[in-house]
């Protein structure tokens, strides 16, 4: 194993974790107040209401198909009667769909924040580097997906990054595994490192912001000061509970 093999498919794995979680842990307690989408809504809706749920919708089938891709071994999908040939089908038609829509959505985005003054005035630099990153990393998974197809050979990842991508959460990373890998994917997974290694100082922390509490808080009980909206005047002063 050469020194650039180390560093590329050992090193920056584990710095990227490192800074992704201790990245996170920071912001959460030292930024609260900047853990925001700083949300431009007020400023242009129409684009907003067309290119986000594009957008939202392409990277969460992208995420998921990631997640089950990356972390369910080959021979567990094989066991449950699901062969190559239909595994390969089904990924590529919801990986090319998911991945269309998410560029769409984010095409629509990036232009109405150049087009809208409001929102490209509150456009920062940070703002255009995450963009950067983000469809960067997506236009290198997609290509690997369209170009693979369009040749006729696509690549197994699940018998290449997939296996090598679980071996660095085992602590016993495989770097022939990834070396066989073709460039396209090798590309795809360095740009997708650099992206979670910046996500924590990003707008993209608000991913981890679901209002899970909204499901159990309790009512939110409003009193009209309109007495004829009541079943009875209220006294003035203080009125002993019962």
């Amino acid at each position: 194993m050469s020194v650039a093999d180390a560093l590329l498919w050992i090193a920056v794995p584990y710095v990227s974790i490192a800074i992704f979680v201790l990245g996170h842990y920071w912001r959460y307690h030292y930024d609260k107040f900047g853990w925001t989408t700083r949300s431009s809504q007020l400023y242009e809706n129409r684009l907003l209401r067309l290119g986000s749920p594009l957008f939202h919708f392409g990277i969460l089938v992208v995420a998921v198909g990631h997640i089950v891709g990356l972390l369910i071994p080959k021979a567990w999908t094989e066991a449950a009667g699901i062969g190559e040939t239909a595994y390969h089908a089904g990924a590529a038609v919801l990986g090319t769909v998911a991945g269309v829509c998410t560029l769409g959505g984010a095409a629509i985005l990036i232009y109405r924040r150049r087009t809208v003054g409001p929102v490209f005035s509150a456009t920062t630099r940070n703002d255009k580097l995450m963009y950067v990153l983000l469809i960067g990393t997506i236009v290198l998974g997609l290509g690997t997906t369209v170009l693979g197809n369009l040749t006729g050979h696509p690549h197994d990842y699940r018998e290449t990054v997939a296996p090598w991508f679980r071996s660095i959460f085992a602590l016993q990373p495989d770097t022939a595994l990834i070396r066989r890998a073709p460039w396209g994917f090798r590309a795809h997974v360095l740009a997708a490192w650099v992206l979670f290694a910046f996500w924590p100082f990003s707008r993209l922390v608000h991913v981890f912001s679901m209002p899970l509490g909204y499901l159990t808080r309790p009512y939110i009980v409003y009193r009209s000061r309109d007495h004829q909206l009541g079943n009875r005047i209220p006294r003035r002063g203080w009125e002993r509970l019962p």
